[in-house]
């Protein structure tokens, strides 16, 4: 793709730019946390997030307010009780060059205030490919054990991690009376290929890697089962604890040591970014030689109390990152293309490959992104991408797969294009629904115009709403909810969220019950019933999340809830809230509430008002709340903070500490941090050079403090 440097943009190319980016990253970010279906890999999107913040450090005067956040990521099993978390487990932020660390530490270097030539250390520790597990010590026995789900919410498996040598029953040593460790659960290369050879003589499926092997092993509802298959445990992190034992990442390393559990022990200690990276190129030729699949190193501040003032975001922690090793690639055929249609409407080509086996795992998928992406251009028309190639079918592909990501097409192979194969035109009707299909003005993608007659979208918004993350409806998979989304009996159709509230009663007056139908029983409709039941009862973070609404994905709502926290709030701000037309225009009091939520620019904000003023949804909606139970957001806050749910402003130049890392206290004692003045701000903290915000605030007759004020408040 050809970019011009970012110092040579003109404020103009910047603005579309940054316009262009924030629509990409949104959309990738919507997919990647909403549909469970990312298009790109994480170096692709660290790439553009990258442009992104350059462009923004350059022109600070036009950065925008609708950059995409992420999340954690994670779907919780339905066989297994649900664990939440006493701290949340984040996933990391992801680097794949020298520069992305360089960027990383100066990120640190400038959320603290600290110089250049402040020095602080770092671990280093390869990046095991496993699963991320939670185990939980009371009085030095193990209690319970969860995996990390959704990074609030995991799965219990505690009989299976009591099977795991690696994991002790009780601690050795002086530990804390409360004590979380977390690692990964993983599989050696040598129990792995024991264990596909027991799989092979059973005449059982092999697996495909030791990943999969390790995930599959611990989540068996029999505990000998996992039992019998060799499981290792590598303890590198911390939840919960009750008396930190270490003020370091090395110290507390070597306590968990003391205390009975493996670490692994080519963890180092480095004083600066070149220390980094010459571990990070020993650990990738190491790679083939170790027992067991890692796919990076990960850097973690080593002093606990810089940890702390660095805090989190919503997706990952501030002081680590992991550095990824380059992703896999592999050369293969491809033999047709389909159009899949998403909840929203939009239209994604997805490639149909001859398959072929890349990192351990077949791919028979691969995503092609949009129009532009197969005509070998970008979405702006001009830049061009593998030089312009074309992806037509019959091509001999290039396909890369990093981690977890969905396959993806980057190239192609041109000299061994076949003779008959013609460019490949995108449709302008929605297969699905022979509706048109229509790409806006600086949009990548074509949306079916069908909305409601569209069985496609009808679908997947239920499917979203009854998601892990959403609504979680145990019993519902893709299967039965499209089993009762086809149905044409009125007593078992399921048509939209609303008719999965209403599935009993309409059974209770029918002929037709679902009991007798093949595939259920009494046992599981009762089940089905009762996992319905258990959820007319939602946090508004989850409801908020569950509506599908635009660029409204779990951060976002998140975000939203922590700001509203009632209901009825929200929607009273979403529909009375009037989108500014032009520069002069500011929108009104709801307007400016709406993009005053850190997080949340225009881009979202519309797309919360078009939701709401549109009457077919409202109309569900009315129907929904008389069927649920929306229950207002609970904070994971200090009980005793005296800010528990205030609104803070911070203005002026702080002295103590940067501005972000003014708000992300704020938010650690449970309040909620805004970058503008309202009439619902209950304080603002000055420093030297307040200007008109402080105006405002004594005009508003808002508390206004200084910044010594507000550590001595918030103790």
């Amino acid at each position: 793709m050809i970019k011009v440097s970012v110092d040579k943009l003109t404020e103009i190319e910047a603005t579309r730019e940054l316009k262009q980016l924030a629509k990409k990253l949104a959309r990738h970010n919507y997919l990647y946390n909403t549909e469970d279906r990312p298009e790109i890999s994480d170096a692709e999107y660290d790439i553009m997030w990258q442009r992104n913040l350059a462009i923004e450090q350059r022109f600070p005067e036009l950065i925008r307010k609708d950059s995409p956040s992420f999340r954690i990521a994670g779907p919780i099993l339905e066989k297994f009780e649900k664990v939440t978390h006493k701290t949340t487990m984040l996933s990391l932020d992801n680097a794949f060059r020298k520069q992305d660390v360089d960027d990383f530490v100066d990120r640190i270097r400038r959320f603290l205030r600290l110089n250049s030539d402040y020095l602080f250390d770092f671990t280093a520790e390869p990046k095991i490919d496993g699963l991320s597990l939670s185990v939980r010590y009371e009085n030095r026995r193990l209690v319970n054990a969860a995996t990390r789900g959704d990074g609030m919410i995991g799965e219990n498996v505690t009989e299976n991690a009591r099977v795991v040598a690696d994991i002790p029953d009780v601690l050795q040593g002086n530990p804390p009376d409360v004590l979380e460790v977390r690692g990964e659960i993983y599989m050696t290369h040598n129990d792995f290929n024991a264990l596909n050879r027991r799989q092979q003589e059973a005449g059982n499926p092999l697996f495909s890697n030791p990943r999969n092997a390790a995930a599959g092993s611990l989540r068996q509802l029999d505990s000998s089962v996992t039992a019998d298959r060799v499981l290792r445990f590598f303890a590198y992190a911390w939840g919960e604890v009750s008396k930190m034992p270490a003020d370091t990442q090395i110290g507390m390393i070597d306590c968990l040591h003391c205390y009975g559990f493996n670490i692994n022990s080519l963890t180092r200690l480095f004083h600066d970014v070149t220390g980094l990276m010459g571990f990070y190129n020993e650990i990738e030729e190491k790679r083939a030689t170790l027992d067991y699949d890692i796919d990076g190193v990960v850097y973690k501040v080593n002093e606990i109390a810089l940890q702390n003032r660095l805090g989190f975001s919503f997706r990952s922690p501030r002081w680590a990152i992991a550095h990824k090793f380059p992703a896999e690639k592999a050369i293969t055929i491809l033999q047709n293309i389909d159009i899949q249609v998403g909840r929203t409407g939009a239209l994604t080509p997805v490639a149909r490959l001859k398959p072929i086996t890349v990192g351990g795992v077949v791919v028979t998928n691969a995503t092609l992104h949009n129009e532009d992406y197969i005509r070998g251009v970008d979405s702006d028309g001009i830049s061009s991408i593998r030089n312009g190639r074309d992806i037509r079918i019959g091509d001999t592909v290039v396909i890369q797969r990093a981690g977890d990501v969905i396959p993806q097409v980057i190239d192609i192979i041109l000299e061994n294009r076949p003779f008959d194969a013609v460019p490949y035109v995108f449709p302008h009707i929605c297969p699905v629904c022979s509706s048109r299909a229509v790409r806006e003005e600086g949009e990548a993608i074509y949306r079916c115009q069908g909305g409601l007659i569209c069985s496609a979208q009808a679908l997947e918004r239920i499917r979203h709403f009854i998601s892990r993350n959403a609504v979680d409806i145990e019993g519902l998979g893709d299967e039965r909810i499209e089993f009762f989304f086809r149905s044409e009996d009125e007593s078992i159709t399921i048509k939209s969220p609303v008719d999965i509230f209403t599935l009993e009663r309409r059974q209770k007056e029918s002929i037709t019950k679902l009991e007798r139908i093949e595939g259920f029983g009494a046992v599981s409709v009762r089940k089905l019933y009762d996992a319905i039941n258990a959820r007319r009862k939602i946090t508004l973070s989850r409801f908020i999340f569950s509506l599908g609404i635009r660029y409204v994905g779990e951060v976002n709502a998140r975000r939203l809830a922590r700001h509203y926290l009632h209901y009825d709030a929200f929607v009273e701000a979403a529909k009375n809230a009037k989108v500014p037309q032009d520069r002069r225009d500011n929108g009104n009091k709801a307007w400016q509430d709406i993009i005053s939520i850190e997080g949340i620019g225009s881009t979202v904000a519309s797309a919360i008002v078009d939701f709401y003023s549109e009457k077919h949804n409202t109309e569900v909606l009315c129907k929904l709340l008389k069927e649920v139970n929306v229950f207002n957001e609970e904070y994971s806050a200090l009980s005793n903070s005296s800010v528990v749910g205030k609104t803070i402003v911070f203005t002026g130049g702080l002295r103590r500490m940067s501005r972000d890392e003014a708000k992300a206290m704020a938010e650690r004692f449970g309040a909620k941090a805004a970058s503008s003045i309202s009439t619902k701000t209950d304080l603002v903290v000055v420093a030297p050079g307040a200007g008109s915000k402080l105006t405002k605030a004594k005009e508003l007759g808002i508390r206004i403090i200084e910044e010594d004020e507000w550590f001595s408040l918030v103790g």
